[in-house]
């Protein structure tokens, strides 16, 4: 290894790094979450998210305008990935491709087979994978968990993250505004015209960011989609130039400045936000109602059949090659890691149950339950698996 790469580590290594770091704050923020709402201060946690500063409360602030920076740095490692990462051939998509759908429509499947009604309005909840926290629990593996599983893990989180993108879009959207739905299709003509003209300036961006936010906020739409499509115009060279270079891309430039506030402030600031569950004033049958059960299921079942279940059939018949020394048990481990489904989930809950703080709660206790089960047993045959020499297997 040369003095120029210890200096400069690659983009990916520092975004893993960054990752995994940012999870086990997020960990802490959601122990907290639910220190505080199960202890004394528990009525006033829930007093101060309902204050409002300005025209929205601070709960609203935090899920509407701060997530909508989570979900534009989201956007921009989507954009990256396609275009010039791991995600840049169809070769390098197939694997993490295949295991995100089984990630996400086996869980979705689970979840339905518990609930009807009002309640199936929540199917997409133990959809999501949070790479946070899962990228969290393997640093504390060090090395025992593969370069090559690592990689497989971020590329199918970052599919999975475009999937529940997609999901949000179509299935969590309000009464419509057409007014406000032209004024945002305007404001995005003019951010695909200035990426066009070759404005490499973040600033236009930025601002024509900040008013496609409130337009997209009166649409109806939910307005962190907004953070999605504005990362989707902010120009990318496709080979960026060394990572201490002033002469970067528009997009690594704010991708690389936004990973610190993003996974160190705002995602666990949410998470402190919309994590704690009040269980000890919650009724008994709340831990074992239909919503509760259907997302821990999902979570600890539903993604690890889907994740390698798919993935080994997609080896076995020679769609994809297994990651690089990395053995079945391992591949399990890494399964159940995805049942880690926290920020987005929680994220998604409070979409499919606006106003109901009974159905939310028990999301929630699922959401937990199963992300720390499914965490917990990851860490542990990770921790005791043995890495194979082979890139496939019989």
């Amino acid at each position: 290894m040369t003095d120029h790469t210890r200096t400069h580590p690659s983009a990916l290594r520092r975004f893993l790094d960054g990752q995994s770091s940012a999870g086990l704050v997020l960990m802490g923020a959601a122990a907290a979450a639910l220190i505080i709402a199960n202890s004394p201060l528990g009525p006033g946690y829930e007093a101060l998210l309902h204050v409002y500063v300005g025209p929205l409360s601070l709960a609203h602030w935090i899920n509407d305008a701060l997530m909508a920076v989570f979900f534009l740095l989201v956007g921009l490692e989507i954009k990256r990935e396609l275009l010039d990462g791991q995600l840049s051939s169809w070769s390098r998509r197939v694997l993490p491709g295949i295991a995100a759908a089984g990630g996400m429509i086996v869980p979705a499947l689970a979840f339905a087979a518990l609930n009807q009604g009002a309640s199936l309005r929540g199917w997409a909840i133990p959809a999501a994978t949070d790479i946070a926290f899962a990228l969290g629990v393997i640093s504390l593996l060090g090395k025992r968990v593969p370069a090559s599983l690592r990689i497989f893990l971020t590329a199918l989180a970052i599919i999975d993250d475009l999937g529940a993108v997609i999901i949000i879009a179509f299935f969590y959207t309000a009464n419509l505004s057409i007014i406000d739905l032209a004024g945002a299709a305007a404001v995005v003509a003019i951010l695909i015209g200035i990426n066009r003209y070759g404005v490499r300036s973040l600033a236009p961006y930025l601002l024509l960011g900040a008013l496609l936010w409130v337009l997209v906020f009166r649409s109806g739409i939910h307005a962190t989609l907004a953070g999605v499509v504005l990362a989707l115009t902010i120009p990318m060279d496709r080979t960026p130039s060394r990572p201490d270079c002033e002469t970067r891309s528009p997009l690594h430039r704010l991708e690389h400045f936004l990973h610190l506030p993003v996974g160190f402030l705002i995602v666990p600031i949410f998470g402190l936000a919309n994590a704690g569950v009040p269980v000890l004033s919650l009724p008994a049958e709340a831990l074992t109602a239909p919503v509760t059960l259907g997302v821990a299921l999902g979570l600890l079942v539903g993604k690890v059949v889907g994740v390698f279940g798919l993935s080994m059939l997609a080896i076995r018949i020679g769609l994809a090659d297994a990651p690089a020394h990395a053995g079945r048990l391992q591949m399990l481990g890494i399964a159940f890691l995805c049942g880690i489904g926290f920020t987005m989930s929680l994220f998604i809950t409070l979409l499919a149950f606006p106003g109901d703080a009974l159905l939310q709660s028990e999301a929630k206790i699922g959401i937990l339950a199963g992300s720390f089960l499914a965490g917990a047993i990851g860490y542990a045959i990770l921790r005791w698996a043995k890495p194979e020499n082979r890139s496939s297997y019989p």
